[in-house]
């Protein structure tokens, strides 16, 4: 069997090895579903272990697993994996585990999604579920580090997938700040720009500049290079700067997600702009490096184009709410996005508090979300809320994360996050 990628998946430990690369992390006391599509791996489930002494708990909570995985239209199938410490050296994790199998495999079969594999996997051992021959899965388990050396494994850490702790352990696990204090130069910059550009918030041709300063910060990092203060402190401090406008803020997550056009088309729609504003943006962008013929009138024009086109009808605006809850566009930018969570990295410092700290996380989480990466948005959530009580955007979110509500992306295969290396969720 292959993933969308057409990456060879040979035997179980490919397939167990794929899971931490395609999290991000060593999943613990977690069930991982993920569907199949024939024979290639579909959308991809990660969630907390239930209580696993109660019946009615087991049942609501197989419902609950069976409602997120008929999301994939076109699975005609699950693999099973459930991580777990606990009952290795005793030979109980099996009989600790089938109850919950049995009322998961009852309950997709009514949905005709056959569970066509199960395994148990701990920190040391890992097994089938249900084998019983002692030369395939001996006692108390197989190594955990077939998996983790398993030749898809090795393949995915060679083309530079990297697997993080878990994000239960801490911060480590989540791709946040450097530690160490902020570079002076960023102090400055973030002073100066907050005296030029705060009091313009709702100034159109501020926003526009705004716009094209993220838009050129995006275009020139990358995922794995994101902006570093020391080496452009006037852009980061800038950047962090309008962070603490939330208009701005959640304008460069649906640029981002979107296009430049319907971050301008939601905010006009909004009523966003005053209409006595200024004629001219406070500041230079060109200051930061952003080209006066290019980058710069982007913004202006996808507007303009907008509003050519009748964009700005109420049946034809997409809100910032629909791009935020993944209901438009169809399929969005992943590459943007994953640029722009890198960038979020590394505006903040470990253990920043106040707006920006707040603001950079909650975009990162809800990035994480958008992503299918519940418990790595709940714990940059959860940190946005420790650097900010009561950040609204941070509550919103958390509650549709507690709801159990599912990205409008990554219901569907083919607008769903491919991972890291672009593989299938």
């Amino acid at each position: 069997m292959t993933t969308n990628r057409m990456l060879s998946i040979h035997q179980p430990e490919d397939i167990l090895g794929y899971i931490p690369h395609m999290l991000g992390y060593w999943p613990e006391d977690s069930l991982v579903a993920i569907t199949m599509q024939g024979n290639v791996l579909g959308a991809t489930l990660r969630v907390d272990l239930p209580a696993l002494g109660s019946d009615d708990g087991l049942a609501c909570f197989a419902a609950q697993i069976r409602d997120y995985l008929i999301a994939d239209e076109a699975a005609n199938g699950v693999l099973l994996a459930i991580y777990t410490d606990e009952g290795w050296n005793d030979g109980a994790v099996i009989s600790r585990t089938t109850p919950l199998l049995d009322v998961l495999r009852g309950s997709l079969d009514h949905v005709d999604l056959v569970v066509r594999e199960a395994w148990l996997v701990g920190t040391k051992y890992w097994r089938g579920a249900n084998c019983t021959d002692e030369a395939c899965c001996p006692f108390p388990g197989l190594p955990a580090e077939r998996i983790k050396e398993s030749r898809l494994s090795t393949e995915l850490v060679y083309q530079g997938s990297v697997v993080g702790p878990s994000p239960g352990k801490g911060t480590e696990g989540l791709r946040l700040a450097r530690s160490g204090p902020h570079d002076p130069g960023v102090i400055e910059a973030e002073a100066r720009f907050g005296d030029l550009i705060l009091g313009s918030w709702r100034s159109e041709p501020c926003m526009d500049a705004v716009l094209a300063v993220w838009r050129h910060a995006v275009s020139r990092a990358s995922g794995n290079n994101p902006l570093e203060p020391g080496a452009d402190a006037g852009t980061i401090g800038f950047l962090r700067t309008t962070l603490k406008v939330p208009g701005w803020r959640d304008a460069v997550a649906v640029m981002a997600a979107a296009g430049l056009g319907s971050a301008k088309a939601g905010a006009e729609s909004f009523g966003f702009f005053a209409e006595d504003g200024p004629d001219a943006a406070p500041f230079d962008p060109g200051e930061l490096g952003v080209p006066s013929g290019e980058a710069w009138p982007q913004a202006a024009k996808a507007a303009k184009a907008a509003r050519a086109n009748g964009s700005r009808r109420s049946a034809d605006v997409h809100t910032y709410g629909d791009v935020l809850l993944g209901m438009y566009p169809e399929k969005p930018r992943w590459n943007d996005l994953d640029v722009l969570q890198g960038i979020l990295a590394g505006l903040t410092v470990e253990g920043e508090h106040g707006e920006v700290a707040a603001a950079a996380l909650t975009l990162q989480g809800w990035i994480y979300w958008c992503k299918g990466k519940g418990s790595m948005a709940h714990a940059c959530l959860s940190r946005a809320e420790d650097a900010r009580p009561g950040y609204r955007l941070a509550e919103l979110l958390t509650g549709i994360l507690e709801q159990g509500t599912l990205c409008g992306w990554a219901r569907r295969p083919d607008s769903a996050w491919k991972g890291p290396l672009g593989g299938a969720l």
